[in-house]
């Protein structure tokens, strides 16, 4: 029979769609199968109009055979077939869905949804086929029709033999290259596992041949090679069950066969959402931090599908950074994809979808922190930094969305506090939510600055993590109380008594001290005398915005950043020989 041409542009489409609209070859796959899935919904569709037709769903399914001596991979589906009318508008002009006005003509009823829309999927075949035939029978009429083609150069139509109504697609597996091993898709063991990667969830059996083994009829040890057809996909996921059908150990499983991870989730959300837009969604709260958690190899991202077709492994669009260990997936009918289905449009569905799970996420891990505190500490004790580093990232813009969340070592508890708990133990004369900053809270128990602040009953929070103070900066102040750490040089605690005393005593000193500044140069930006210490001769005091800890920060990092915080050293005035004494024993 002739040969048909593609029209100009939908030839001109082929060979960029080829080339570059899909970046995945395995994508062709997914294509297929959620074409073949459409066909067997419209039966169903049409089934819900016309009494003629018995829609028993276990007539239905899709079967993936492989002819390996040949190199031809089939696809066959039980669905609606086409007619050769449809086979030449559907797949003799690109872009052209028979799925989209389907869809059109037939609204979504008893929560079905035909899947394709662009009409591009089929042709993702071409990237991994040099000929591509489709047989197909339609419902109600008595002659097949096969449509093949080699490619953009055109496509041939003619009558065939097929049994049953429905649709098959053999295509013929391209030579391996240097590059690209198309062999693999051959393999029945790469075709499973790219169908429960991508298609797991489509709602009609999946079948495949696998090759097994059985014991030899009356022999104990002596196997025979079979085959044994399976279904390879679950079909119904988990997320469209209702919660009260699961068990704790289900989505435990289902973490574990996503490979979310390798500990057990702290804790799990299951979100079913009816709206302005709808969708499902899976969230785990892992326990333990990944081992690439915070390097810049880490992905953060949910899995993203579209009526049960994987789009995304991880779209980042849908956790900002502070949650990024969030692990699970979102599945949605509403979403705009773009024409290949690989990447998504920056639609208002998705951020809708992305603030309700911000949301979700953060009234999960305060119910977390009201009535299982113990876990809510496993949480923190993994996660905690990067909520820190969420408020220090964008100037704060961060900081109302998770100051609730901190925690921190309280001085008198002796055990992780919430700056809300810290404040509701505020004594009614202070002024300032105090903290200290060290390397260990054992080294901060050891530090001078924090004698007065301690002496006078206050509570303070000590900072361990090199990302505290900076969050704390730019948290500024907690419920109107501002922070204010024990190295700072005002406490806000001297009284307007003893002043002169301090003065007189500093004045009789000021020999001493400026000696004390001139040996020291400009590692300190004064020496000064103090009533802060109790059992301790002498500490350092800081000014302005950057603080001891801070600058140890600053400094360890690779880039030379040229910031210091102004040292102030400050001594209990004690006796000259004592001072002397002191002072060369420091090591600075």
């Amino acid at each position: 029979m002739a040969k048909r041409q593609f029209k100009a542009e939908s030839k001109r489409l082929l060979e960029l769609m080829i080339n570059s609209i899909y970046t995945n070859k395995e994508i062709f796959l997914r294509e297929l199968l959620s074409n073949a899935s459409d066909a067997i919904d419209k039966i169903y569709y049409v089934a819900l109009t016309d009494e003629n037709i018995r829609f028993n769903q276990e007539d239905y399914y899709i079967k993936i055979t492989v002819d390996k001596d040949n190199r031809i991979l089939k696809i066959a589906d039980t669905g609606i077939g086409m007619t050769k009318d449809e086979l030449s508008d559907n797949l003799g002009i690109i872009a052209k869905s028979g799925s989209l006005d389907f869809k059109k003509d037939n609204q979504a009823k008893d929560g079905y949804d035909i899947i394709g829309q662009f009409g591009v999927g089929f042709y993702s075949a071409f990237m991994v086929s040099d000929k591509v035939t489709v047989v197909s029978k339609a419902l109600g009429s008595e002659e097949a029709y096969r449509w093949e083609s080699e490619g953009a150069e055109g496509y041939s139509i003619e009558p065939c033999e097929k049994e049953g109504v429905g649709t098959e697609i053999s295509l013929q597996i391209k030579q391996d290259t240097e590059d690209d091993h198309y062999e693999d898709f051959l393999n029945i063991h790469r075709l499973r596992s790219l169908v429960k990667k991508y298609s797991d969830f489509i709602r009609y059996p999946i079948k495949m041949d696998i090759p097994s083994r059985k014991l030899k009829e009356g022999s104990e040890d002596d196997f025979e090679e079979i085959i044994v057809e399976e279904t390879v996909n679950s079909m119904v996921p988990i997320w469209r069950k209702n919660k009260s059908e699961l068990k704790p150990e289900d989505y435990e499983n289902f973490y574990a066969e996503k490979h979310y991870g390798f500990d057990k989730p702290l804790k799990y959300i299951h979100v079913a959402a009816d709206g302005a837009v709808n969708y499902r969604s899976i969230l785990f709260i892992p326990e333990k931090t990944p081992y690439d958690f915070y390097t810049k190899e880490y992905e953060k991202g949910l899995a993203l599908y579209a009526n049960g077709i994987l789009i995304m492994e991880k779209c980042p669009d849908l956790l900002p950074d502070y949650f990024s260990f969030v692990k699970g997936m979102v599945d949605s009918e509403d979403l705009s994809l773009n024409i290949s289905r690989e990447m998504l449009q920056h639609s208002r569905q998705l951020k809708l979808i992305a603030k309700n799970i911000k949301n979700k996420v953060k009234s999960e891990l305060l119910s977390l922190l009201k009535d299982d505190r113990d876990k809510y500490e496993r949480f923190y004790a993994s996660f905690g930094r990067q909520l820190k580093f969420g408020i220090y990232s964008e100037y704060g813009l961060n900081r109302d969305e998770l100051q609730e969340l901190l925690m921190f070592y309280s001085s008198s508890e002796r055990k992780m506090t919430t700056l809300d708990e810290y404040v509701s133990r505020m004594k009614e004369d202070q002024k300032y939510i105090y903290y200290a900053s060290g390397e260990s809270n054992e080294k901060i128990d050891r530090l001078p600055q924090i004698e007065l602040v301690a002496d006078k009953g206050y509570e303070i929070l000590y900072f361990t993590e090199e990302v505290d103070e900076f969050a704390i900066r730019v948290l500024m102040n907690f419920k109107e109380k501002e922070f204010k750490s024990v190295s700072d040089s005002d406490l806000g605690l001297e009284a307007d008594e003893g002043k002169k005393e301090e003065e007189s005593k500093a004045e009789q000193a000021k020999d001493m001290l400026m000696a004390m500044k001139e040996i020291l140069g400009e590692k300190v930006a004064d020496v000064r005398l103090s009533k802060r210490l109790k059992s301790h001769p002498v500490c350092l005091s800081s000014e302005g915005a950057v603080s001891i800890e801070m600058e140890k920060v600053l400094r360890s990092m690779p880039v030379e950043n040229g910031i210091a915080y102004r040292r102030t050293v400050r001594g209990r005035p004690v006796g000259i020989q004592q001072r002397h004494l002191q002072i060369d024993e420091l090591k600075w």
